[in-house]
């Protein structure tokens, strides 16, 4: 867009306190038409969310990250016309991003570990060594249940449980009927549940 001053024509900016004030919904309006000020403030936003939403999904390193989150900013910039507002603007870049992390396992036809996503844990002060080391082993066996599991029950999994949304924003996130997504969840559950029964005495 550009404005007149004077008879020169200058390109409009719009000033920051603008877009901090705005909804994520209008944000996302003005990304569909385009405008760059809104897509940077929707990623500055949301950036972290979708960092740690995939990081949790896909477990893959560093590189890969930033790949698949930039690959879902520019998804959602395309399809900004056709969002609806049927869940929230940060449950619906999960749901992008759980797409291009379908399509990046297809790509790669490989799984890679969570331990890497899920960091190291450490002791907390006092804990006994022992505690310790069942702790961190139940938590790599959890997250190589995780790793396991097929990835529709995983973002099921990750997008109720590990980023609390609602069961009603993750169907539509994920575009399943309620009850898929209950059996999904149900799945998964049950078998991280299998997993963590296995370390305990």
């Amino acid at each position: 867009m550009i404005r007149r001053t004077e008879g020169k024509l200058l390109p409009f900016q719009r000033k920051s306190v603008w877009l901090a004030d705005t909804t994520d919904e209008v944000l996302v309006a003005a990304c569909a038409l385009r405008d760059p000020g809104a897509m940077a403030e929707l990623f500055d936003r949301h950036c972290d969310a979708v960092h740690r939403f995939l990081a949790r999904l896909m477990g893959a390193n560093s590189w890969d990250l930033d790949d698949m989150v930039h690959t879902t900013f520019l998804e959602a910039l395309r399809s900004a016309a056709r969002f609806r507002g049927k869940s929230s603007v940060k449950t619906w870049l999960f749901g992008i991003a759980a797409n291009v992390g379908r399509h990046h396992i297809r790509d790669q036809v490989r799984r890679r570990s969570f331990l890497k996503a899920w960091g190291e844990i450490k002791p907390t002060p006092g804990q006994m060594p022992d505690l310790a080391a069942e702790h961190h082993q139940m938590v790599e066996r959890v997250a190589g249940a995780l790793a396991q599991l097929p990835f529709d029950l995983r973002a099921a999994f990750v997008l109720c449980d590990l980023e609390e949304t609602s069961g009603a924003d993750a169907a539509a996130a994920l575009d399943v009927r309620p009850g898929t997504l209950g059996r999904r969840l149900f799945e998964a559950r049950r078998a991280l549940r299998a997993a963590v029964e296995e370390v305990q005495p």
